[in-house]
């Protein structure tokens, strides 16, 4: 599984560059230059079942753009929630929690839940909040040990939390530093969905929003339980999307007024700074 991540994603910068032929690929990425029926099959294998490639008639691989132009109750959504020590990242703190549910079809498909240890202490205001203590992540994996989960669950997926920017500043820079590479995603905000969808709403935190769909909450500001919440939340959204007649993604990120959100996979070091997802909603009434 690994050394096919690392043959995939090598595939992948390849392609950002500019197409390839099947036996380009074959060579650069497999180091197969013999039997051409036999070289074709492999890169096929490959890539044949990951929908960010794409292959034409001639033989020639490009990456596909984001897959704006299926409906969106099609597309696949990690929501996505985490809990952290409690200050910024650039200060040397952690996640202590993340939680991942799989939307798609109209329904919840997945879920992914553990502790984090933060490798420090976390802040006396974060554990009143949250009920997660140092002695219970002491117990807890290294984000380290689980980047490769997280990658997984993200990969071709839309990235979606309450408050974006908050989630995908520390994945993403967790991950960078861990994996030394992060998804290529689009992203969703529901706090800057809901501002844009139910405009009666004058606050868009996470229990005012629950509330106004009479969904309830379990486990408040614990990650599988607001992560659970938001992707309740996102359905509802996505309902009063396609009832705008907001057909796909292209179509809902025009009505949004925000830029899509893509991040590419780039080395470890070029992403050590890596800024929120620039579709997010900083409010402070977000979480």
């Amino acid at each position: 599984m690994t050394g096919d991540r690392n043959l995939i994603h090598r595939a992948a910068s390849l392609l950002e560059r500019e197409p390839h032929h099947t036996l380009d690929i074959a060579r650069e990425v497999l180091s197969l230059s013999g039997n051409p029926g036999a070289a074709s099959a492999a890169v096929f294998t490959l890539l044949g079942a990951d929908p960010r490639f794409h292959v034409d008639a001639t033989g020639q691989w490009s990456l596909e753009g984001p897959p704006h132009g299926l409906p969106l109750s099609a597309l696949r959504y990690a929501v996505v929630d985490v809990e952290t020590t409690g200050g910024p990242y650039e200060r040397g703190h952690r996640m202590t929690e993340i939680a991942i549910y799989e939307v798609q079809n109209g329904v919840i498909s997945d879920s992914y839940h553990t502790l984090l240890n933060p490798g420090r202490s976390i802040a006396p205001a974060i554990v009143a909040l949250t009920g997660i203590n140092n002695d219970m992540v002491s117990r807890a994996p290294y984000f380290d040990q689980i980047a490769t989960d997280v990658l997984e669950r993200l990969e071709g997926r839309v990235f979606v939390a309450h408050n974006v920017g908050f989630d995908w500043g520390f994945v993403s820079r967790q991950l960078a530093e861990s994996a030394g590479e992060v998804p290529e995603v689009e992203s969703l905000c529901t706090v800057r969905m809901t501002r844009h969808l139910v405009p009666r709403l004058r606050r868009r935190n996470l229990d005012v929003v629950a509330r106004h769909f009479n969904i309830e909450i379990e486990n408040r500001h614990r990650a599988h339980g607001d992560a659970l919440v938001t992707a309740r939340i996102l359905l509802r959204l996505l309902d009063e999307a396609s009832r705008r007649g907001l057909a796909d993604l292209h179509a809902l990120s025009a009505f949004l007024g925000s830029r899509r959100v893509r991040t590419a996979s780039k080395r470890a070091q070029q992403l050590s700074f890596l800024n929120p997802a620039p579709d997010l909603n900083p409010s402070p009434d977000g979480r």
